[in-house]
């Protein structure tokens, strides 16, 4: 695979938005959650986009292959933690749409990455 820069990666871009609608999301949970399922949230989230720029960094495509599964596992924990928030009543689907619509899309992205690797 040429070359490229990992913040010109699309799947990077997108985990940069779930990034950030994440931390609007758990903005709204009760001030009891604050300090553990939030900041577990958060936790996975930046590890995301973080995962997929540090195995780009590798420069190999097998380094970079292993990240991105990395990266995938942490979004299916982040999905888990938004089904929980959704499971307690904390947030509602309507809330959590574009969240769940940035982890698909970016799921679809990484799998497609993995198999052209």
């Amino acid at each position: 695979m040429a070359y490229m820069n990992y913040k010109d990666l699309t799947v990077w871009q997108k985990a940069m938005d779930l990034v950030s609608e994440v931390y609007r999301l758990v903005k709204k949970l009760p001030e009891e959650e604050k300090y553990a399922l939030a900041n577990q949230m958060r936790r996975s989230a930046v590890s995301i986009p973080s995962n997929i720029a540090e195995g780009k960094g590798r420069k190999t495509d097998n380094e970079f292959k292993n990240f991105l599964g990395i990266a995938n596992g942490s979004l299916m924990e982040l999905e888990t933690q938004l089904l929980i928030c959704i499971r307690l009543k904390y947030l509602d689907e309507s809330e959590t749409h574009l969240a769940f619509s940035l982890l698909d899309e970016v799921n679809r992205m990484i799998t497609t990455l993995m198999l052209k690797i």
